[in-house]
């Protein structure tokens, strides 16, 4: 159950290098002119609303600039109010004002998880908002400092903001392409597994699946699109929908070659990804033949939008990934991996000011780290993440601060380390840890200038302690709501199956597009219920037959509504 597998696994992401970049930019564009004003400590409230260009990694434009927003005031709202806490009750002092700090950052965190959870913001999501808080709460603030300290993070959030967006000016369809690319290199994968002539695995094409409705939310279409117009969006949207055709057709049958084909989808990838090219150009291999309008022009087929998909399509697309999480009968599994990080971060932080470790909070943010997962058995690979990630970290801000750097050397290398995190924290947690250890240590130390044997000593202890607890927590807070989650799961694709039965047994017309929608987010929700719940200690008590049964037999039904929408 607590096997570490995958810990140590390796991802390929595109466009990671730019939003590193960007990240890092962000960072650096407010900061390191309030240090060379010679404000140091206050660069660093600065740095944390920066960390705000984290969050919307792979959202569509409009959607990013609307979820950044948003994000980047509850950033403000953590530095804002941990400053005035900081202010309010000394915790740096001890006693009673340390506690209440734990308590406060206790609930900051637990609150964070539950809305990330629920909202799907991906990445680091609750331990970045919980570092903020808990940075601006253990500091040294007076009551006069709280409204600058606060005023530079919303400066800093309002910079990230904008660099967020500005891609929009030069490459409008770039999330859009990026997604499309992740979803050919998911379907890649289900080929060559096809072509080793052994069966498909489940969790191999629910990634695929996943990544292709994700792809068509981002395009704002649901599956399959059927574009009818020529424009920026058209090449994603016919290999979108090229990509479902093979997807749900691997479900009876693999193509004639499916090497060649796997390795062109790859190639095609690539060229998407590509920020050279304004316009995406579509392999001859991977080109089907493109629909075309009734009247043969440039005007849009009569009963289409803009994008030349059906209207009734683009409203199909709300059910897509991204809204659907926050369903009402989904809060209550989204409520106990909260309750893990609520009790573990405070049971942490608790401990390490009765043990009066220095820099205490960190011990509730490896905690935090480690419960940010969604069973036992991922905890267990964050807890072996952040342990190795934890030593070369310390080892590197060692030989950092064993050189005396000034202000301005330390600013720079902070800002390079969050280049570093941003690049390597989507190819693996772990590496992530290896760089946001020494990120967070010369951050304290810029806030409060300490000794280096300090800082490591207590970054070490605490995050030995943060970790151990993370895990006790996660063993001893039972998830149950995980068994109940997947039995509504098999109840909701049993009747999104009989509704797609129903549909295909209707004489005249094509199912409307969301009877394909709706079961293609069930059998996608019955994957990941299932997941979620094998990794935990209770048993969800389904047969796997029957859950293997009742996903084969929604990618059939799927495979027989795309054939009757053709006919």
């Amino acid at each position: 159950m607590l096997s570490p597998r995958g810990a140590l696994a390796v991802h390929q992401v595109d466009g990671a290098f730019l939003f590193a970049l960007r990240a890092a930019l962000a960072m650096a564009l407010v900061a390191l002119p309030i240090v060379l004003a010679g404000r140091a400590e206050l660069a660093v409230y600065a740095m944390l609303g920066a960390f705000t260009t984290t969050f919307g990694r792979n959202l569509p434009y409009p959607r990013r600039a609307r979820a950044l927003a948003l994000v980047g005031l509850a950033m403000t709202a953590c530095v804002g109010s941990g400053a005035a806490l900081a202010a309010w009750v000394h915790p740096r002092a001890g006693g009673t004002g340390a506690f209440v700090v734990v308590a406060a950052t206790a609930v900051v965190a637990g609150l964070a998880k539950f809305v990330c959870d629920v909202t799907r913001l991906g990445g680091l999501g609750a331990v970045l908002l919980l570092f903020s808080f808990a940075v601006a709460a253990n500091g040294s603030s007076a009551p006069g400092d709280v409204l600058a300290q606060t005023a530079l993070a919303a400066a800093a959030s309002a910079v990230a903001w904008l660099l967020a967006v500005a891609g929009r000016l030069v490459h409008p369809d770039r999330p859009q392409r990026l997604a499309v690319a992740s979803a050919l290199r998911a379907l890649a994968e289900v080929l060559d597994a096809s072509g080793t002539g052994g069966a498909i695995g489940g969790r191999t094409r629910h990634r695929a699946t996943v990544a292709l409705l994700q792809a068509y939310h981002s395009l704002g279409v649901a599956p399959p699109a059927e574009v009818r117009l020529s424009g920026r969006k058209a090449p994603c949207l016919r290999l979108a929908d090229m990509a479902w055709s093979l997807l749900i057709g691997s479900a009876r049958r693999s193509p004639d070659d499916p090497a060649a084909l796997a390795q062109a989808l790859r190639r095609q990838a690539c060229l998407l990804a590509d920020r050279r090219r304004r316009t995406p150009r579509v392999l001859p291999e991977l080109s089907p033949p493109a629909p075309v309008a009734p009247d043969g022009g440039g005007r849009r087929a009569a009963g289409t939008d803009a994008t030349g998909a059906d209207p009734a399509a683009r409203r199909a697309s709300e059910l897509m990934v991204g809204s659907h999480p926050g369903r009402p009968d989904h809060l209550p599994a989204r409520a106990v991996p909260a309750l893990r990080m609520l009790l573990g971060t405070g049971a942490a932080g608790g401990l390490a000011v009765l043990l009066s470790l220095g820099h205490g909070y960190w011990a509730a943010i490896s905690a935090a780290a480690v419960l940010h997962s969604v069973n036992i058995r991922t905890t267990a690979q964050r807890a072996v993440q952040r342990t190795l990630g934890t030593v070369v970290g310390l080892l590197l801000a060692v030989g950092v601060l064993a050189a005396h750097p000034g202000p301005a050397v330390l600013a720079l290398v902070i800002v390079f380390l969050e280049f570093l995190l941003e690049y390597a924290v989507v190819r693996n947690y772990g590496l992530g840890v290896v760089f946001v250890t020494p990120l967070a240590l010369l951050l304290s130390d810029m806030a409060t200038p300490v000794s280096a044997g300090e800082l490591v000593h207590d970054r070490g202890l605490a995050s030995l302690l943060g970790i151990v607890v993370g895990l006790v927590c996660a063993l001893v807070v039972v998830h149950d709501q995980a068994a109940v989650r997947v039995e509504r799961a098999m109840a909701a694709c049993a009747d999104a199956t009989e509704r797609a039965e129903r549909a295909l047994a209707a004489p005249f017309g094509p199912p409307l597009p969301a009877v394909p929608t709706r079961l293609a987010l069930a059998v996608v929700e019955l994957r990941e219920a299932d997941d979620a719940a094998a990794g935990e200690l209770w048993s969800a008590g389904i047969d796997p037959a029957e859950l293997a049964t009742a996903e084969q037999r929604g990618y059939l039904l799927l495979e027989r509504l795309l054939h009757r929408r053709w006919d």
